[in-house]
């Protein structure tokens, strides 16, 4: 069984930086403190750089994200919110697409042959694209503090996964995407944990937590505004997705509806990302994957 000893040390400690976001500070002086995942993130960042992993020129990004996002989250004035948005916007979108330079993501698996009859699936530890997940995890969303929030948001989001799950893959198994395959090869759970932390996680943190947070702002004049932040929500991750084709875009925007909605009906980030991740996991192990060929 395949562990997690192929994941290099900086991406292990992106993990823990990305878990450290729920965690309190550490206090240096009595009035002085440190958040947890900053630290971890900069000792991820000196280590990825030392194994090469990330340039020295990419840095200058990574920092800009920070800066950006932490000026749109305490803007006081509308100009200045929305000029801070827009670069966190534009940083975030051109990291996770790889756009810029500097970045050798390791490959964690390379054109396996996850279904017999599927295409062959390539996965990566995207050091940029997690690093967005992080920076926008722990500075834009709404996250869960207590546990009464924990219990209300699993109320609230538990019904809203169950049938997000059975209406995507009852529609992408009516449209010939996939077919039932149940399976749960030795990467199964190395797939999992970085689907969740390097994937879900930054996708969820930028859709919902981002743009939705900002759509419910702009349209809160209106009766039925945050339904109508829910659906732009996820028409714009179905066009994120129009690389894979029409039917694959359909497909993500529909998953996407269910995410947007969890956001919408809990509050809370959590519930998006553990709507996404169900879906994932749910696709990997009991259906073809990531398509038929």
């Amino acid at each position: 069984m395949q562990t997690f000893s192929t994941i290099p040390p900086s991406s292990l400690l992106l993990f823990g930086a990305i878990g450290a976001v729920w965690g309190r500070p550490v206090k240096l002086t009595p009035d002085r403190s440190v958040a947890r995942w900053v630290a971890l993130a900069i000792i991820a960042l000196l280590i990825a750089t030392l194994d090469g992993i990330v340039q020295a020129s990419a840095w200058p990004a990574l920092i800009a994200l920070g800066l950006a996002t932490w000026a749109y989250r305490h803007a006081e004035q509308a100009w200045q919110r929305g000029l801070a948005g827009l670069c966190t916007v534009l940083l975030a979108l051109a990291l996770a697409l790889h756009k810029l330079p500097g970045f050798h993501n390791p490959l964690l698996l390379k054109a396996v042959m996850v279904s017999p009859d599927g295409l062959p699936f390539t996965q990566y530890a995207n050091f940029d694209k997690a690093s967005v997940g992080l920076v926008l995890l722990a500075l834009v969303c709404q996250r869960i503090g207590t546990l009464a929030e924990l219990r209300a948001a699993i109320r609230s989001a538990a019904p809203v996964a169950l049938l997000t799950v059975s209406a995507v893959m009852a529609v992408a198994l009516a449209s010939g995407i996939v077919r039932t395959d149940l399976k749960w090869p030795d990467y199964a759970l190395k797939f999992v944990v970085v689907n969740l932390l390097f994937t879900v996680i930054a996708e969820e943190a930028f859709f919902r937590g981002l743009l939705q947070g900002q759509l419910v702002v702009w349209f809160k004049r209106w009766r039925y505004g945050s339904l109508l932040a829910v659906a732009c929500s996820a028409l714009l991750f179905g066009a994120a997705h129009l690389a894979g084709g029409a039917a694959y875009a359909g497909l993500a925007a529909l998953a996407g509806l269910g995410y947007a909605y969890a956001y919408h009906a809990s509050g809370r980030i959590e519930a998006a990302i553990a709507t996404h991740l169900l879906v994932n996991t749910v696709h990997f192990i009991g259906f073809t994957y990531p398509a038929l060929a």
